[in-house]
């Protein structure tokens, strides 16, 4: 019977500590409102990941990390049909496109940036099938999980305190009118700059970071780089209406009381002594 839960009674950082010790192999499936996303684990080591509609598969990680241009991409997508990772990565080593360093560090940051989007989910249900791996024409690479949990620790930490800078990705953002610095004088990477060219009244955050394949942290990060350069400010988006004014009479969710506390904390440690019985 697979393990489930949801991740507002246990984060996904919490998740992979308990894999990591309990050296667990399978897959953790995560589903969010918005999108799903898997994590396979071989004897405590993340070797896979995959969210929403991308498969992970070889050609698009060698795309993203810059390694194919678009065209090869194109060329190898209609071959890829025909061929697994493991063949096709052959084939481009043989051919002398890529190194099998170049395969191996791309896949593996690959990995880490899907985990890493992950950590800072705050809602969605999960589920741990016990010995479920990806198929034998899926390239996996090895990764240490204490590492990824102290890196995500440190990326959480960020991202709430981004969050409390830019607590809604549903603004949009325009160009001041008098910035601090020339933009053009600016070091920006190449995720800037695409950031950059998508900054419009009309474009909330949360469509500039879809459309640049970012996650939350990341597009905060950004824009938060742009706030404290003075280059833009954030706005309401053209046409959305402002949100309603309080009335009175209408009164907030109440905060959890003690005994729905002690449930939830009560729920965590079993979610804990069923992980390490699997």
């Amino acid at each position: 019977m697979a393990l489930k839960g949801n991740l507002k009674d246990f984060s996904t950082t919490q998740l992979l500590n308990l894999i990591n010790l309990a050296k667990k192999t399978g897959t953790l499936i995560i589903e969010a409102p918005a999108q799903a996303a898997q994590l396979a684990f071989r004897n405590g080591k993340l070797v896979y990941a995959q969210m929403g509609a991308d498969d992970g598969n070889l050609t698009s990680i060698l795309h993203k990390a810059g390694k194919l241009n678009d065209e090869q991409a194109r060329v190898l997508r209609e071959r890829a049909a025909r061929s697994s990772d493991k063949e096709l990565g052959l084939l481009l080593i043989n051919a002398g496109y890529v190194s099998q360093t170049d395969i191996l560090l791309s896949i593996r940051a690959h990995v880490l940036d899907t985990v890493y989007r992950l950590i800072t989910w705050a809602e969605g249900l999960f589920r741990f099938d016990q010995d479920v791996l990806p198929g034998d024409d899926r390239i996996t690479v090895p990764i240490d999980l204490e590492n990824v949990i102290i890196e995500g620790a440190r990326r959480m930490k960020e991202w709430e305190r981004l969050s409390e800078e830019l607590p809604s990705l549903d603004m949009a953002l325009k160009f001041t009118d008098h910035p601090n610095v020339n933009i053009r004088d600016m070091k920006l990477s190449v995720e800037e700059w695409r950031v950059v060219s998508f900054i419009n009244p009309k474009n909330s955050m949360k469509a500039i970071a879809k459309a640049n394949n970012l996650g939350d942290l990341e597009i905060r990060r950004i824009v938060f780089g742009l706030l404290q350069a003075g280059l833009v400010e954030v706005i309401r988006p053209e046409g959305q209406r402002a949100p309603l004014p309080f009335l009175p009479g209408r009164k907030p969710a109440p905060p959890a009381t003690p005994t729905e506390k002690k449930e939830r904390l009560g729920l965590v440690n079993r979610l804990i002594a069923r992980i390490r019985s699997l």
